[in-house]
C-alpha cells in the first residue's frame, strides 16, 4: 500500500510539473543594459509564482523576435510578455490571439494591433517632464531672460518606439514656455511636439543606437551649433546621453564645461558621470518593480482575478488614456511612477538594489 501511495504521489508531482503553465518573455535587445536586467527580473518573478518561464533577446531584429515568439507558442505558452522592437510584431500577436494566449505589451506599446488588451509601463509623459525639469534646474531657467538666452539642442528616441513620442512631448510641455518667452533657443531642428513629423524625424535616433546619436551630435557641433555654445542637450536616454557627451568632449569648446545633458534608465555608467558632473541627470524607472508588476498582471489575468497592481494606476483614470492607443484600439495601460535623479539623490537606485548584480563595486555610487 505504501509503495502504491508513493507511486501515485510521484505521478501527481510529475503531472504538476508537466502541466506547469508557461509564460514567454520576449525582450528586444541586449545593447541597452536595462533589457537584460528586465528579462532576468521577469523570469525570476514568474518562477517565484511557480510558472515555467523562458526569456529570449532579439538583438534588435523584429524577425528574430517573431521567431522567438512563435517558438513560445509552439511550446504552449499561455501568456506572453513582449518588449517589442517595431510594429512588425503584430503578425505574431495575431497568432497568439487566435490561440487564446494572453499578450502583455511590456514598456513599449505594440503599435498597429487590435489583438491584445494589456500594456504595462511607466508614466512616460512624466519621464519627459522630469528630463526637462532637470534641464530647467541645471540652467536656472526660470531666472533666464531673452536678453541673455540659453541654447539647447533636441534629440529623440527611436521613431519605431511609441515611448519616444511621449518622452519628447512630456519634455516639450515643460520647455516650450521658456522657448516662447525667448529664454531658451533651440539650435537645429525645433519641433514643438512629436506631431511635427518632419522635424521629429530629423531629431529621432533610429533603433536607439548610440553611434547614430554621436554622429548627429558631431554634425551639429560642426554646423548648426558651430557659432554658439550649447548650454543643454535634451537626450532621451542614458545610452544616447553618453554618446552625445563623448562628441562634446572631443570639441575644444566644451572641454572646460559640458552642456547639461538629460538621460533615462539610471545606467551605472551614467550614474558615475552624474557623480563626476559630466551628465546632469537621469530618470530612474525601477524596472524590478515593473517586471514584478507585469508578472502580477499576467498572473491575475490567467487566474481571471480582478486586476490590482500595487504602485500602478490605470492610464485612463489619470487622464492619460492615449498612452494605451495602439493606433487601432486603446488597451488597458498600467503606469508606474519614474523618479528624477541628479547628484543630490544618487543613492535612490542604489537603495532600491538596482546595481546589486554589478561587479565594479570599486567605484561606488553615492549621493556625496
Amino acid at each position: 500500500m505504501k509503495k502504491l501511495f508513493l507511486v501515485l504521489l510521484c505521478l501527481a508531482v510529475a503531472g504538476l510539473s508537466f502541466g506547469q503553465t508557461m509564460i514567454g518573455l520576449a525582450m528586444p535587445e541586449t545593447h541597452v543594459l536595462r533589457w537584460t536586467k528586465d528579462g532576468a527580473s521577469l523570469k525570476a518573478n514568474a518562477e517565484k509564482l511557480k510558472y515555467k518561464a523562458e526569456v529570449q533577446y532579439a538583438d534588435g531584429n523584429q524577425n528574430t523576435q517573431n521567431q522567438q515568439i512563435q517558438s513560445f507558442l509552439t511550446q504552449g505558452a499561455k501568456a506572453l510578455v513582449i518588449g517589442c522592437i517595431n510594429n512588425g510584431v503584430a503578425s505574431v500577436v495575431r497568432e497568439a490571439a487566435r490561440d487564446g494566449v494572453v499578450v502583455i505589451a511590456y514598456d513599449r506599446i505594440i503599435p498597429n494591433s487590435a489583438d491584445y488588451d494589456y500594456y504595462i509601463t511607466f508614466n512616460n509623459f512624466k519621464v519627459g517632464q522630469l528630463q526637462a525639469q532637470g534641464i530647467v534646474e541645471a540652467l536656472n531657467l526660470t531666472k533666464v531672460t531673452a536678453a541673455a538666452p540659453k541654447y539647447i539642442t533636441l534629440f529623440a528616441g527611436s521613431p519605431t518606439d511609441g515611448n519616444a513620442f511621449f518622452f519628447f512631448d512630456g519634455a516639450m510641455s515643460v520647455l516650450n514656455p521658456h522657448i516662447d518667452r525667448g529664454a531658451l533657443i533651440v539650435v537645429g531642428p525645433a519641433p514643438r511636439y512629436s506631431t511635427d513629423t518632419a522635424n521629429f524625424q530629423r531629431i529621432a535616433t533610429e533603433g536607439w543606437q548610440a553611434p547614430v546619436a554621436k554622429r548627429r551630435m558631431e554634425d551639429l557641433l560642426n554646423n548648426a551649433a558651430r557659432n554658439v555654445t550649447l548650454d543643454a542637450v535634451l537626450a532621451p536616454n542614458d545610452t544616447l546621453a553618453r554618446a552625445i557627451i563623448e562628441a562634446c568632449k572631443a570639441d575644444a569648446k566644451y572641454r572646460g564645461k559640458l552642456p547639461a545633458v538629460s538621460g533615462q534608465d539610471a545606467e551605472f555608467e551614467s550614474m558615475m558621470m552624474i557623480k563626476s558632473g559630466e551628465q546632469y541627470m537621469t530618470v530612474f524607472k525601477d524596472t524590478a518593480k515593473l517586471a514584478e508588476a507585469a508578472i502580477t498582471l499576467a498572473d491575475q489575468i490567467l487566474k481571471k482575478q480582478q486586476i490590482n497592481i500595487k504602485g500602478a494606476v490605470l492610464a485612463r483614470n489619470v487622464g492619460l488614456a492615449n498612452i494605451g492607443n495602439t493606433g487601432l484600439k486603446t488597451v488597458n495601460a498600467y503606469l508606474l511612477d519614474p523618479i528624477l535623479i541628479t547628484k543630490k539623490n544618487l543613492d535612490v537606485p542604489v537603495k532600491a538594489g538596482f546595481y546589486n548584480d554589478r561587479a565594479d563595486k570599486g567605484a561606488p555610487i553615492t549621493a556625496k
